[in-house]
This record gives structure tokens, C-alpha cells and sequence, in this order.
């Protein structure tokens, strides 16, 4: 029996607690809060979706970054696995929209129960309030860890100091990313993991709300569009494109079909604007919006322009519509031209935003970027660079867009490295 250090008490390092204890090993969970899965307890508004039940070749095509590298660790545990896990610890759960699943309870706190009750009937040793501060690293062999006697004491407390030295025969590291600093994420892994000798790729928020240049976006905040259509262009060439939901907030844009485009766009956002496309009647085509158009004109003839509106958007976006069209507010509807109708339609099928940036790791779901997989062995998450020591989770640059697909990475990837831990 080997003795398994884990430096994070998240989703990864919970699953990787599990999954080593299982296979007979010693297991201690070093988690610097209050309590365990700090992050997963505000998931999903508190709801923690928990994964997505779509079969797992289309659960791959839902990650952004590296899918490749996760083909051993979503097939060596899967969703179905995971959902059998919970339910099997006492968490029923309930398939929604879009395949996401929750606990039927809509409560993160009977996910995290279900785990941290597998953890202690298997013999799990938990230590909260355990601040990790570096590896014990010798002869390229991960040793154990240096564990702060008191969370705070941050580098001033000396690195030769024995009696914070825990050893053991594999080092997890689980540490989550920079997102959501307050629930523990402070980019620790990643130090640990340059520190040794690890390529840290280039750290971006994710999932994350987008800043807009234009004043509409201020003056439609709160309104939420759901069955649109966003696209992102870099010029004419299309970067994303989505069906979903939007909200418009007093800084820009937020939303499931938003958060998603941020993974996929962040990179070039940072070096130039980009341009958001949105299609308020994506069911209908411009022929068909434009006789829409025409027949509410023609039923409201004698209204004003401005008054002949309520029935083709919702009444928050009437004002900006009409600004959009040029057309005066105060015409009839009977007065308006071919061209000026055409003109509202195109607006409505192309109401184009300025992004300018992303809001920032504070308000990102997840971390885009991490560790290096390259460097990374994808059936056992064992560093190539550093024997007995191995990375789970969100520290890994390894990311989804929205629906449960991130969770499920730590929980394949943490699985991964808690049952490859060899005998010593």
C-alpha cells in the first residue's frame, strides 16, 4: 500500500481520492478552506451540474482545448460512471435540458455529501485549513510536500523547515485554476508546476461575460434573449457560432451562448476588437422576417412607428431597434418604404456589438490555459518531467464550453491519477 498525497479537496481531487483509496492506498486530502468542494458548492447558481449524459463522443466535441489528450482519462471513466457514483452514494440524479445533469435535490451540497461520505468510508484523511506551500522534489522524484502549520504563513515561513514535510509515494496535484479566487483558486499548481521544471501555457478567464463598446448594451441591461443566434467575426472570418440564450448586462454581454464563445475567442480578443453578430429571429429567414415585418406594419397602418413594435420584440429593445433603423419614430407604419422595412430586418438579423475584452478571473467560470499536457502522460496524468508526481482538474490547460463538460474533466482526469498510483 502507497501512501498518496493530494493537494486540493475540488471535484479532481476528490475523485482522485476515491479512485486511489480504492485501489488500497493511504490517502490524505490537503485542502487550504474551511471545507471541501468550495468551488462545486456555488456551481451551476448552487445546483452543480454535474456532467453531461450526450454519449462520450460527442462529449469530447464540447471540449475546446486539447480534447485529444482526454480520450484514455473520459473513457477510463466516463458519465455514466460518475453518475453511477453519486447515485450509488445516496445522490439521485435527473437529466435536463441539453442533457445536463443535476442532482434531483438541485442542491451542490448533496454532490459534495455523496463524495466526501464515499471518501470517509473508504478511510480518506482529510485535513482542512492545509495550505500546501511547495513539492519535495529529489532526483526528479516527487517525495511529498511541504504543508503550511498554519494557512497565511505564505513563503515566510522557511522551505527547510522539517517538521512541515509530509512525504509520500505520489503526489496529486488538484489545485482548480485562477477563477473564482475566493473559493481557494489562487494559480497555486501552477507555481508547484514551474517551479518544476513544467510549462505553464498562457492563462486566460473563460467562460466568462464579455465587455462591449456601444452604449446599447447599458441601455438593454437585464434583458435576457432566449432562442438567438450569436456569431463572432474577426473581420469576415467567423470564429464562433452559437444557439442559445444572452444577456445583455450593464458592461455587455453574459449568457450560456456567450460564456461559451469567451473560450473559444479569448485569444484573439486580447490582441484586437471583435465583432458580435446576433440574429434576434434566427427561425426565420429574410424573406420570411420581412412579411412578418410587413404584416404587423399593415395590421397596426395608422400607428406610429414606434408603436407598431410590440409584437416583434420584447419592449426593452424597442428603443434601440427603432435608433438601429433610421426610421423615425413618429412615421406610420403605413408610410414606411420597401428599403426602410428591409432595413429594420437586416438590424434584426445582424444587431452587431463591439468586444473589446473580457471581464475578468473574478467572474470566469474557468481558467484557459494551465499545465502543459505535452508534458503530461494522458493515461495516468503523470508528469513526464518529474516522476510520482501527477496533475488532475482545471491546473491542466484542458477546457469546455458550458453544460457539465468541465466538471467532467476533473472528474475523468482526477479518476485517472488517483487509480495510476503504482504500488511502492
Amino acid at each position: 500500500m502507497g501512501r498518496v498525497l493530494i493537494i486540493g479537496g475540488g471535484a479532481a481531487g476528490m475523485a482522485a481520492a476515491i479512485a486511489a483509496a480504492g485501489c488500497g492506498h493511504e490517502v490524505y486530502v490537503y485542502e487550504k478552506n474551511e471545507k471541501l468542494g468550495k468551488k462545486l458548492f456555488i456551481t451551476g447558481k448552487g445546483r452543480c451540474n454535474v456532467t453531461n449524459a450526450c454519449d462520450m463522443e460527442e462529449l469530447m466535441g464540447h471540449v475546446v482545448t486539447n480534447p485529444r489528450f482526454l480520450y484514455s482519462s473520459f473513457y477510463g471513466f466516463t458519465n455514466r460512471d460518475m453518475m453511477e457514483l453519486l447515485e450509488r452514494n445516496g445522490c439521485p440524479l435527473k437529466v435536463e435540458r441539453g442533457s445536463r445533469v443535476f442532482p434531483v435535490s438541485d442542491k451542490s451540497s448533496d454532490v459534495i455529501g455523496a463524495l466526501s461520505g464515499q471518501m470517509r468510508d473508504l478511510g480518506v484523511k482529510v485535513f482542512l485549513h492545509s495550505q500546501v506551500e511547495s513539492l519535495v522534489v529529489e532526483d526528479g522524484v516527487c517525495r511529498g510536500i511541504r504543508v503550511l502549520k498554519s494557512p497565511g504563513d505564505g513563503r515566510a515561513r522557511g522551505k527547510d523547515s522539517a517538521a512541515d514535510i509530509v512525504r509520500g509515494d505520489g503526489v496529486i496535484v488538484a489545485t482548480g485554476g485562477m477563477s473564482y479566487e475566493g473559493t481557494g483558486s489562487t494559480g497555486d499548481g501552477y507555481r508547484f508546476a514551474g517551479d518544476n521544471g513544467h510549462k505553464v501555457t498562457e492563462l486566460l478567464p473563460a467562460l466568462v461575460p464579455f465587455c462591449v463598446r456601444e452604449a446599447a448594451a447599458a441601455a438593454l441591461q437585464g434583458l435576457a434573449l432566449k432562442n438567438v443566434e450569436a456569431a463572432v467575426f474577426d473581420g469576415k472570418r467567423e470564429l464562433y457560432r452559437e444557439f442559445g440564450e444572452l444577456l445583455f448586462t450593464h458592461f455587455g454581454v453574459s449568457g450560456p451562448v456567450i460564456l461559451s464563445a469567451s473560450s473559444f475567442v479569448a485569444k484573439v480578443l486580447k490582441k484586437k476588437a471583435l465583432t458580435l453578430s446576433i440574429d434576434l429571429k434566427p427561425a426565420l429567414d429574410r424573406e420570411q422576417l420581412d412579411a412578418r415585418i410587413l404584416r404587423d406594419f399593415q395590421e397596426f397602418s395608422n400607428k406610429q412607428f414606434k408603436n407598431s413594435l410590440g409584437r416583434l420584440y420584447p419592449a426593452k429593445l424597442i428603443p434601440v431597434m427603432i435608433d438601429r433603423s433610421g426610421i423615425p419614430p413618429e412615421k406610420k407604419t403605413n408610410e414606411i418604404t420597401r428599403a426602410e422595412r428591409q432595413r429594420l430586418g437586416e438590424v434584426t438579423k445582424n444587431f452587431t456589438l463591439t468586444l473589446t475584452g473580457l471581464r475578468d478571473f473574478k467572474e470566469a467560470i474557468i481558467t484557459q490555459g494551465g499545465v502543459d499536457v505535452k508534458e503530461i502522460n494522458p493515461q495516468s496524468m503523470e508528469s513526464k518531467l518529474v516522476r510520482n508526481l501527477y496533475f488532475a482538474g482545471e491546473v491542466l490547460d484542458l477546457d469546455g464550453v458550458t453544460g457539465g463538460f468541465n466538471l467532467q474533466i476533473a472528474w475523468s482526469t482526477g479518476w485517472a491519477a488517483g487509480s495510476h498510483i503504482p504500488w511502492e
